[in-house]
């Protein structure tokens, strides 16, 4: 990402100029997701996942940054990039990130 890769003037992750992430402000990420993972993390998380009205009916859902840990955040940007990453760039990446020491 170029440190100027922006959507709705705040910063965003994007891959191939589709954003699957960004800021809403400092403690809120606007995550890309299909609207069936949104409705099971509304459900599964409502500490971590919720939606405003403006967001009700669009794949997205709000992530509370202040709560949710590191390795829930990780798997969550990997899915909304695999959500927004054309097939044939999805296909190059492993499905399963190496392992942290």
């Amino acid at each position: 990402m170029s440190p100027l890769e922006r959507a709705y003037r705040q910063p965003a992750l994007k891959v191939s100029k589709a954003t699957f992430a960004s800021l809403k402000d400092a403690n809120t990420l606007v995550l890309q997701c299909p609207e069936e993972q949104k409705i099971l993390l509304l459900e599964i998380a409502p500490d971590i996942y919720y939606e405003t009205d403006h967001y009700v009916g669009w794949p997205a859902v709000l992530v509370r940054l202040d709560v949710i840990s590191d390795d829930e955040l990780a798997l969550r940007l990997e899915d909304a990039w695999r959500h927004k990453a054309p097939a044939q760039i999805a296909a190059k990446r492993p499905t399963r990130p190496p392992k942290r020491d």
